[in-house]
């Protein structure tokens, strides 16, 4: 993962880690990535009571992944104001709706539903066209096209304010996990077993195939090698979703997951016995499509940081083996709870399609939670996201800031009621 010729670094400056090799990567989970805005607003707080909170982010390369890649773009065009960019999430978050994302109107829905409900039972020959997906997520790609301006990207790679954006998806056509890329500096190509790189101008389409869940949403069609091939969401069979920001240049990576730590709690308060309902079973699977990943790239990353501690020779720009610092944060309640508790804000049309398969009990709001972009649920993984970084202020502001743990906030006034959505 680490073998691999870099560019070189911009020099750290004197007032803490170099931006220009630090990383934030941002995993998928539909709207469980409200999580994620509210970290990033908790983080913009911390950064501006230790005077860092003006100007461009601490992150120079931003890599996500389905959700994660759209809560990236959003930092991406914004790069040299990380509070305004900030704010921008979280009030995206704050409001958004299910319509916003996904159409739920009874003909729509409706439609759907019995095609995918009578295909199930009778087979593709019942069919005219075998239907694509679920639900239609036209909404999302207005809602993007009036929000996401790729130039944008682009500006903030040519001032300097960002050094790297990537964005992930999985071919099905061939099966290959793509890495779509724009760099500041010339940055050549990467490719592994099932995985490449190639460098290419992030568009709406390119977020749209990474944040298409499968199943839920439809693939998105996108070119590669002089030809089009349909992409779905990049999380499936994401086995090193640490690997891009490392290829971009990262020394120093901050992950936010959607994973809830493990621990006791509203787990066991849920009845074991009974068949699973089809909605377990189906947030169990996009929890492995989703959750399972970072979790043991980090494993990895750890086992090789141990390896070069031990055989410090490894490490050298030529061979480029180097040790790579990650920081994680996760959520430290369980999303399904929280989920469990918001279902019925699901749009009735939704609720009566999900409910035959166990949607909306509480056994099925893993499941749930992946399409519940209603404010009381975003919200909700937005006050989480801010605890949570709130909780490790410390943490953050040594790694990202290089601030003394225990160092008094910086002399600044600071509004807190402007850095609110």
């Amino acid at each position: 993962m680490h073998r691999e010729s870099f560019p070189a670094p911009h020099p750290a400056s004197q007032s803490g880690p170099n931006p220009a090799a630090t990383a934030l990567i941002m995993m998928g989970g539909g709207a469980r990535a409200a999580y994620q805005a509210g970290v990033l607003s908790g983080l913009a707080r911390i950064a501006a009571r230790h005077g860092k909170g003006h100007g461009a982010m601490p992150f120079g390369i931003i890599a996500g992944t389905s959700a994660g890649a759209i809560n990236g773009a959003g930092l991406a065009i914004q790069a040299g104001d990380f509070q305004a960019a900030t704010q921008s999430l979280a009030a995206l978050w704050h409001s958004i709706h299910a319509d916003d994302v996904y159409r739920t109107d009874v003909l729509r829905v409706g439609v759907s539903g019995a095609r995918w409900l009578s295909t199930l039972a009778l087979g593709w020959a019942t069919q005219r066209r075998a239907p694509r997906a679920l639900f239609d997520n036209t909404p999302l790609g207005s809602m993007l096209g009036e929000l996401f301006e790729p130039e944008r990207v682009q500006a903030s790679l040519d001032s300097g304010a960002l050094q790297a954006f990537a964005v992930t998806a999985l071919s099905y056509s061939t099966g290959r996990h793509v890495t779509f890329y724009q760099s500041h500096h010339r940055i050549h190509p990467w490719h592994r077993s099932q995985r490449i790189a190639i460098p290419a101008p992030i568009t709406v389409d390119h977020l749209l195939a990474s944040a298409s869940i499968p199943f839920l949403f439809p693939a998105m069609p996108l070119e590669l090698d002089g030809h089009h091939e349909w992409f779905g969401d990049g999380t499936m069979r994401q086995m090193s979703p640490l690997s891009p920001a490392i290829h971009l240049g990262a020394s120093r990576v901050l992950a936010i997951g959607a994973a809830s730590r493990q621990r006791s709690g509203w787990y066991d308060t849920m009845p074991a016995g009974g068949y699973p309902s089809l909605a377990q079973v189906g947030g169990q699977a996009l929890a492995s499509i989703f959750l399972d990943g970072l979790n043991a790239d980090l494993e990895r990353l750890l086992h090789i940081n141990r390896l070069l501690a031990r055989m410090p020779e490894l490490a050298g720009d030529r061979e480029g083996w180097r040790p790579v610092q990650v920081m994680t944060i996760s959520p430290s309640e369980p999303i399904e709870a929280i989920a469990a508790e918001h279902q019925k804000q699901l749009p009735r049309t939704v609720r009566a399609l999900l409910a035959p398969l166990g949607g909306t009990e509480a056994r099925g709001a893993a499941f749930a939670s992946y399409l519940l972009f209603e404010p009381a649920f975003t919200q909700a993984l937005m006050a989480l996201g801010e605890r949570d970084a709130e909780a490790q202020a410390d943490e953050l502001a040594a790694f990202l800031f290089g601030v003394v743990p225990g160092t008094p906030p910086a002399a600044l006034p600071v509004d807190e009621r402007a850095l609110s959505p």
